[in-house]
């Protein structure tokens, strides 16, 4: 059976994959995720004016740190962060 809808969004993947393995390469997150890299470095961009992300250059690779204890943005969760979310999809 196909699945049409996931519960969280693109943007959440990203954070997931990146959280997990900071120096992880776009090319890998956008497997993971299932999505183009193209799709992957409007999400990082998008995340990083958010400011729930930061990326740094070392050498010819990009290293990122989540920015986990921001708050969710939708008023719904604005009472949890992004390190609580990412805390309870890794166990």
């Amino acid at each position: 059976m196909e699945q049409s809808w996931t519960f969280l969004t693109n943007h959440a993947h990203v954070l997931l994959v990146i959280d997990r393995d900071p120096d992880v390469r776009q090319r890998d997150i956008a497997e993971a995720v299932g999505v183009t890299i193209g799709a992957v470095q409007k999400i990082i961009v998008e995340l990083e004016r958010g400011g729930y992300l930061e990326r740094e250059r070392v050498g010819r690779r990009n290293h990122y740190r989540v920015n986990s204890g921001l708050p969710l943005r939708h008023p719904l969760e604005a009472g949890h962060t992004v390190g609580e979310l990412l805390r309870t999809l890794e166990e």
